[in-house]
């Protein structure tokens, strides 16, 4: 297809999916993106770590402190260093010999864990400080002393979470622990939360780890970015890669300038389809893929390579480095060093409808939880087939009670509702866009591949209704009724829904060959979402803004920097534009048509524009 081709033919790469459609080619998505640095030497293996050490154990090498995330297996990490450093006399201490008592940790932790709610607690506000018995640390902190007074040749290694706290070291390490990774191994059985011997359900894990235990290793981890001497993937324990702390931050450095992606990860679930499982190449084991979680950053990982090895970090060491940079200077007034965009796909193509759900409003999700803002969201349909819908809103006649009345009855009585005597339903076109902001009762019907755009905040969902459907391990699904009508607003019916919730795409710019639309620019968040459709070049000037882009139909395009850096994108990847990264220009070397989606921070945000929906 040439470029002067009418924009009313059809592409051959992209094509809706047809009624009876079950299987589903492998595209050329990437499931493990890394980014090609062009400085920083990557080293990898165990003797490489034992190396490091032993050049260094004749030039002041007493005491080695080696701290990281919750998951690292720390006894793994001993034995192995253990074995390639038998000539040296050391002496091993662990920090988790440090711990304060469960019951003692189970404290501290109970105020910020919700009571009786399956899902939700509140934010804790301090640092890793809270795992821990002072004095078992302040002694630890003496043993430091003592072994840097003694002669060369002796060495202590202490290991694991918080081992910076003794303060008394010659040089300092970090292992890192993306938290999809943290997570994958709790199912795996290989570990429990933070000081607990009790295996707890995967509920009981999660809730304690995002409410209690992350945003405390987070501050700790943020603190200590510019000050190692070393950083670990622990990604790989067999045979992890490491970097020289100076090495490292040129790599932060440079991806945060750069367009780059983060590496995704896939979940199945009782609602989940097929249409991902076939083209993005997923396990054919799985009984479904319901999630992409191409870009939830709180828990992504970034893998980089220098061209013979890959490492990987947590999305957020770059934004705890980076921040400015990533984000801009407008936006990293506002949401400081947390990425505030988020993509994920959906996919119930040959699978079920999502439940019956409503995020909250920013007020109530502040006081109730400890989040700086709401999740707002908007359902992109990438793809579908024909006659999909998507609920949004409530029907004009729906009676609040009447509705509450028989969400609770579904519960107590076993049976199935009308969703459609309360619920307002659109039909679901490729390339429509649903807005979902805070408030706004809503779910995906089947047969829809939907790029969730939407605010970072990613756990929020008050599910209202189900359909009495069990998660794949068999337990009902936490429903939160009250807190759903806490915050639905009832005034969003299906006339509100037409007018304000589903806009048509409004041509803002073009030029040869490319033409930009703008899809959603309107209050209810703090983000916009542009469109470019183009059939050659493209360029896109970050003028200070941060993105998120998506392509959503075409093969594939190149990105080239100001700079020389050069990636690609595939058909459903995403990609983080940097504020920092400038001039991109976007090369479509195919023939036909490719569209983009552009997703970023409106600079006003903060200023003169509220960062929430100002309605109340």
């Amino acid at each position: 297809m040439k470029a002067n081709t009418t924009e009313n033919q059809t592409d051959n790469i992209f094509s809706a999916i047809s009624a009876n459609q079950n299987k589903f080619k492998r595209g050329l998505y990437e499931k493990f993106p890394a980014f090609k640095c062009s400085s920083g030497t990557i080293n990898k293996g165990y003797n490489c770590l034992a190396n490091v050490i032993k050049a260094n154990i004749d030039n002041g090498l007493r005491v080695l402190a080696i701290d990281g995330y919750h998951g690292v297996d720390w006894k793994l990490l001993k034995d192995n260093l253990k074995k390639n450093l038998e000539q040296i006399e050391i002496e091993w201490a662990f920090t988790s010999d440090c711990f304060a008592d469960t019951a003692e940790i189970d404290k501290r932790a109970e105020p910020f864990l919700g009571g009786d709610d399956r899902v939700f607690g509140t934010h804790f506000p301090f640092g890793s400080e809270v795992f821990f018995d002072a004095k078992k640390i302040a002694e630890l902190r003496i043993s430091a002393a003592i072994a840097r007074g003694r002669g060369p040749g002796k060495l202590l290694v202490i290991l694991g979470i918080g081992s910076s706290f003794v303060e008394q070291y010659d040089q300092l390490w970090y292992m890192d622990m993306p938290k999809d990774i943290v997570q994958r191994k709790f199912r795996d059985g290989q570990l429990n939360n933070i000081g607990i011997d009790d295996k707890k359900s995967f509920e009981e894990f999660y809730k304690r780890s995002y409410f209690f235990e992350w945003p405390a290793q987070n501050r700790l981890k943020k603190k200590l970015l510019k000050e190692l001497d070393y950083f670990i993937d622990g990604t790989n324990e067999d045979d992890p890669c490491v970097i020289s702390g100076d090495d490292y931050q040129k790599i932060l450095d440079e991806v945060s300038e750069s367009p780059f992606r983060v590496r995704p990860w896939f979940l199945p679930g009782p609602w989940g389809g097929k249409y991902m499982q076939g083209h993005m190449g997923l396990d054919p084991d799985e009984p479904n893929i319901a999630w992409s979680y191409e870009l939830i950053v709180p828990e992504n990982g970034v893998q980089v390579t220098d061209g013979e090895n890959k490492l990987e970090f947590s999305f957020d060491s770059l934004m705890f480095y980076s921040n400015n940079k990533i984000l801009g200077k407008n936006a990293d007034n506002q949401f400081k060093d947390a990425w505030p965009l988020r993509l994920d796909y959906l996919d119930t193509v040959n699978g079920g409808k999502l439940s019956v759900q409503v995020h909250p409003r920013p007020d109530y999700i502040r006081k109730e939880f400890g989040e700086t803002y709401t999740q707002d969201e908007t359902y992109y349909i990438t793809n579908c087939k024909p006659g999909a819908k998507i609920y949004l809103g409530l029907t004009e006649d729906c009676d609040p009670e009447e509705f509450k009345k028989e969400l609770y009855g579904s519960i107590e009585n076993d049976k199935e509702i009308d969703l459609d005597k309360f619920l307002n339903s659109e039909t679901a076109n490729p390339h429509d866009l649903f807005l979902i902001p805070n408030g706004t009762v809503h779910c995906s019907a089947e047969d829809n591949l939907v790029l969730e755009i939407s605010a970072t905040p990613y756990i929020f969902t008050f599910k209202i209704y189900d359909y009495l459907r069990k998660d794949l391990q068999g337990n009902l699904r936490p429903i939160n009724i009250e807190r759903g009508f806490e915050n639905i607003r009832f005034e969003r019916r299906k006339e509100w829904v037409q007018k304000n919730a589903i806009p048509k795409p409004k041509l803002i710019n073009e030029g040869a060959g490319w033409k930009e639309y703008s899809l959603y620019n309107k209050p209810f968040t703090f983000y916009n979402i542009n469109r470019v459709e183009f059939y050659n070049d493209y360029l896109l000037e970050t003028k200070d803004r941060p993105f998120a882009i998506n392509l959503v139909e075409g093969e594939r395009i190149e990105l080239e920097t100001e700079k020389g850096n050069k990636s690609s994108l595939a058909y459903l990847e995403s990609m983080v534009i940097p504020a920092a990264a400038g001039k991109v220009k976007f090369k479509n070397k195919t023939g036909q048509r490719c569209k983009v989606v552009l997703v970023y921070v409106r600079p006003e945000i903060g200023r003169s524009e509220a960062l929430n929906d100002p309605i109340e």
